[in-house]
């Protein structure tokens, strides 16, 4: 079984979602983003190999925690990793949401759903997906949990049972 690969951990964000979260950069991302708030990501061979067990350890030691996000890099890169971690991660943590941001649209991910299971299965774990790539261009920094106005933040659950987009306002 492969092991997530991160570029490191911030245990109480504040600005990676509403509430206090736990954010998790995964390594890897092919999209190189102009001004990429990341780049030290992007790289697939760079970061480390986490114990899944510690960052649960992590999590029950922070009561005040309302979620967890995933970032990067891009986390659809590992998505067969990310899913065998929520996996441990939702059998204990039920109320925690799980954010994740990623470069690909949403239509994006629906379309690789269809050849790859791994990313069907991962949004099953998600609730919210901040997708699109960061465009520089579109930067705007009064927006909350995103960095460029092409950036959306999609409610999975409801776009996946209504098949349409869902914009959620926090």
């Amino acid at each position: 079984m492969k092991k997530l690969r991160i570029a490191g951990i911030l245990n109480d964000s504040i600005v990676d979602g509403p509430g206090i979260r736990l954010a998790i950069f995964t390594q890897g991302c092919k999209h190189h983003c102009k001004n990429c708030h990341n780049p030290e990501t992007w790289s697939f061979e760079g970061g480390k190999e986490i114990d899944e067990e510690e960052i649960i350890k992590t999590i029950r030691n922070n009561p005040l925690l309302q979620g967890i996000t995933l970032s990067g890099g891009d986390p659809i890169f590992q998505a067969e990793e990310c899913i065998e971690f929520l996996k441990k991660i939702k059998s204990e943590f039920k109320d925690l949401d799980i954010i994740l941001y990623t470069g690909f649209t949403f239509e994006e991910l629906l379309e690789k759903s269809k050849i790859d299971k791994n990313i069907e299965v991962l949004l099953g774990f998600l609730d919210i997906v901040v997708d699109g790539k960061y465009e520089d261009d579109k930067r705007d920094l009064t927006l909350r949990f995103r960095g460029s106005t092409n950036q959306r933040i999609i409610n999975v659950k409801k776009s996946l049972q209504n098949s349409t987009i869902f914009e959620e306002k926090w």
